[in-house]
């Protein structure tokens, strides 16, 4: 990106910049970012300040849409997607690091290369997968998974982990 000095203030957004630390390590630093994202919100040029009001905006207009009959009924299918996926990897050996209760999301044992190696097959398959952390992979299920989808993730990730 490249601009004349006169125009440096007018590029919307943040510009990060490299640079290192006092004892030799990259880091990166916020080079500039127009004050009136911060101070004259209103006039702003880029979407970064009102991300949040975008984000309230989506969620009311879900819950609107959805009522509490909805809201209730996604609830119920999150959870037992869930918890059908959770069964279905536990099936194939990937065991549950927490063995309590949960909502949609849970994490299953897994060292680092078979993370990679699921993460990988996944992907092969343009599928997002879970979020490696450090006690495994952090799987989650919604309203919107269907069972098939759900069923072909587990296929994929079988034929990694019972190679």
């Amino acid at each position: 990106m490249a601009t004349k000095s006169s125009m440096t203030r007018k590029l919307p957004g943040r510009i990060v910049g490299q640079t290192v630390d006092s004892e030799g390590n990259r880091g990166f630093v916020l080079t500039l970012q127009a004050r009136e994202q911060h101070i004259r919100r209103e006039k702003a040029t880029s979407n970064i300040c009102s991300n949040q009001a975008h984000c309230a905006l989506t969620a009311a207009i879900y819950l609107s849409a959805m009522g509490s009959v909805g809201l209730k009924q996604a609830a119920s299918l999150s959870t037992s997607k869930a918890h059908y996926l959770a069964n279905q990897l536990g099936e194939i050996g990937l065991d549950l690091v927490y063995q309590k209760e949960f909502f949609n999301e849970f994490v299953t044992k897994c060292d680092s290369d078979l993370k990679n190696k699921i993460l990988q097959k996944l992907e092969e398959h343009s599928i997002l997968g879970p979020l490696p952390i450090e006690e495994g992979l952090l799987w989650c299920c919604t309203e919107v998974n269907s069972k098939e989808e759900i069923d072909k993730v587990v296929e994929l990730v079988a034929k990694v982990v019972l190679k």
